[in-house]
């Protein structure tokens, strides 16, 4: 067992799988994989099955019933790995939008540096998005733009999903109080993070579009963010969060 672990959420990502755990298990730094499939048609869970004879107890696999949204996936895996032990607990995308190289820089700053929670961040030293049409481009970042305006943080790129969290961090938030599904719910575990004054860093990583399987972003995701960015702030307003 490895002290890190990387949470990978999937639904139909078999064109991507493979390729990802074979490049996080080629890093220097060893980690283990766990992911959290829901229940993909394209039986991206059954590639899992056969690559967990070669990468065994390294590559682990939560299979649920149905799809449930990004936020209940992670934190389906957060338990997960709290209860095995690890110490630092990764979010990471299956299509390669995260660089996997970029996981040392992570944990560098996590086990080495200050950060309590690191975050693989496309805007702190300007715009790093590749293959991004334009207008996507200026959603999320005036999306980071909107949320430190209503919720006082000073995080440059609050949507990221790239992330490193000390397992500590994850045990001080109640995992059962998160709220949403989406993309707010990245949003929302940086907030209940600041709330509980745990230290964010920001480290620079060049984000690219997926050039397999399709995007999972939606209008009730957006939706989901842009309400639930004032209901977080009106939350810890009246000491509810």
């Amino acid at each position: 067992m490895n002290d890190g672990i990387v949470i990978i959420p999937t639904y139909n990502e078999i064109e991507n799988i493979e390729s990802i755990i074979r490049a996080v298990f080629s890093l220097q730094k060893p980690f283990d994989i766990l992911i959290v499939d829901d229940n993909s048609p394209d039986k991206t869970a059954r590639k899992v099955i056969e690559l967990q004879q070669e990468f065994q107890e390294r590559l682990f696999l939560e299979s649920r019933e149905k799809k449930s949204g990004l936020g209940t996936a992670y934190v389906h895996g957060f338990k997960w790995a709290i209860a095995k032990g690890y110490a630092y607990i990764f979010e990471m995308d299956a299509d390669f939008s995260h660089n996997p190289n970029d996981l040392e820089k992570l944990y560098d700053c996590c086990h080495f540096g200050k950060g309590d929670v690191a975050i693989g961040s496309r805007y702190v030293t300007g715009v790093n998005v590749v293959n991004w049409p334009l207008g996507r481009v200026l959603m999320s970042y005036f999306a980071s733009v909107y949320v430190r305006m209503i919720t006082g943080m000073k995080i440059q790129d609050a949507t990221a999903g790239f992330m490193c969290y000390k397992k500590e961090v994850l045990e001080g938030i109640n995992l059962d109080k998160i709220k949403f599904i989406g993309y707010a719910f990245q949003i929302e575990m940086k907030y209940r993070a600041y709330a509980k004054k745990y230290n964010i860093i920001e480290v620079p990583i060049i984000f690219t579009d997926r050039t397999k399987g399709q995007s999972k972003m939606s209008n009730s995701i957006i939706k989901e963010a842009v309400l639930g960015v004032i209901t977080l702030r009106i939350r810890k307003f009246f000491n509810r969060l």
